[in-house]
């Protein structure tokens, strides 16, 4: 079994999360194969960029995922540890990277993109996700310094 180390981000504008549709018709979220000695947070928000178009900061790390699939162009099984990390970006701005095979996707607010998301796994790790990005954001907000 070929064992691929990914890193990959699930991104907040507000109070709605990022998804994207692969070729396969699958809602995911954007990741990437970590290559060589390349920083695992570097290599999630370069593929959140390359994916979706979106510039987010790293929050925090949010957790790992592992799942297993058949690849047909390899002719063997794959395994794909991911690292997540929890982001957010100031605006609301995407483009899809079609040329990656990318069909569809956007900001969605949490219920929706939860409809939408093929895999449970991540479903939960975007409920886990929003989780903390609300403590982020009302913690950010009791200790901001107030504007006059």
């Amino acid at each position: 079994m070929l064992k691929r180390n990914c890193a990959g981000g699930v991104v907040f504008f507000k109070d709605k999360v990022f998804i994207i549709k692969n070729d396969k018709g699958e809602w995911v979220l954007p990741k990437g194969a970590i290559r060589k000695d390349n920083i695992p947070s570097e290599v999630a928000q370069k593929r959140v960029k390359h994916e979706t178009g979106i510039d987010a900061r790293i929050i925090s790390s949010i957790g790992e995922t592992c799942y297993e699939f058949y690849s047909y162009s390899r002719q063997r099984p794959v395994c794909n540890e991911i690292i997540w990390y929890l982001m957010e970006t100031e605006k609301e701005d995407y483009k899809i990277n079609e040329n990656e095979g990318f069909k569809d996707g956007g900001f969605f607010p949490i219920d929706k993109a939860l409809d939408l998301i093929t895999y449970s796994q991540d479903k939960s790790l975007v409920r886990l996700s929003f989780k903390r990005y609300k403590e982020y954001k009302e913690d950010v907000n009791e200790y901001s310094i107030p504007r006059y």
